[in-house]
């Protein structure tokens, strides 16, 4: 929203340097970390909304290719992981897992267009009628659209560790974007590669930024945690196994 100057930025000599904030209208309702089925199809039909929206439209923003994803990302990450860890031997052999698996995609049965990439619990408000209010588009750009579709799975797996819940829930999601706008057999197929292709997009970000936001957090020892007991988790919950095999 604009300020009485009809500026949308604000500049803020902070005491780390030069800031920038905006202001937002309200989304009424508040987070919920965990949520019913029934909320989660109607967020995958939010999503199968938006994304009969932006299909084929694109914008002037970032093209989320494999480089972008997971090939640029890694280089970030090993300014933080020590090369000869079992961390990093993980995060090579994945790297090369997902090369290979990205050269097989038959793409002309992917559907492209904006996409958010960021669509979680965390950027949703759900009201007391239940209605959900998407935002957060920090990092929206053009890709396949399924790749929204693959990190809502990829949170939801992160979250809800009661296996049986998490499948119906998952179940119950995807029904909800399928009766807006179906997934086709090659989206649906590389849903789990492309997730674990959105942990190294993640993890790249937070070390790209560590001088101005995750230096509170991110050290070598956080980032091991996180690689085994999420990164590899989630390989091992959807059979990718790419330290398997791979020279």
């Amino acid at each position: 929203m604009p300020d009485k100057d009809g500026n949308l930025i604000q500049e803020l000599n902070a005491p780390e340097g030069l800031r920038y904030a905006v202001l937002f209208s309200n989304a009424e309702g508040e987070k919920q970390h965990n949520y019913t089925p029934d909320l989660h199809y109607a967020a995958g039909a939010i999503m199968g909304q938006m994304h009969k929206a932006t299909e084929n439209f694109a914008i002037d923003r970032v093209q989320y290719s494999a480089a972008k994803l997971f090939i640029e990302p890694f280089e970030e990450i090993k300014n933080f992981l020590p090369g000869d860890s079992a961390e990093m031997d993980f995060m090579k052999k994945a790297q090369q897992y997902l090369l290979t698996e990205f050269d097989q995609i038959d793409t002309s049965q992917l559907r492209n267009g904006a996409v958010h990439m960021d669509i979680w619990f965390d950027n949703m408000n759900i009201d007391k009628e239940n209605k959900i209010t998407l935002f957060d588009f920090d990092f929206c750009g053009n890709g396949w659209l399924c790749l929204d579709v693959a990190y809502y799975i990829l949170q939801l797996q992160n979250v809800e560790r009661d296996e049986t819940e998490c499948k119906l829930k998952t179940e119950s999601f995807l029904r909800g974007y399928n009766s807006i706008t179906p997934l086709s057999a090659e989206e649906q197929r590389i849903l789990p590669m492309l997730g674990l292709a959105m942990y190294f997009f993640y993890l790249g970000i937070q070390c790209s930024r560590f001088d101005n936001w995750s230096n509170v957090f991110l050290n070598e020892t956080y980032l091991k945690r996180y690689v085994m007991m999420v990164v590899k988790r989630y390989a091992d919950l959807n059979g990718l196994a790419p330290w398997e095999g791979i020279n």
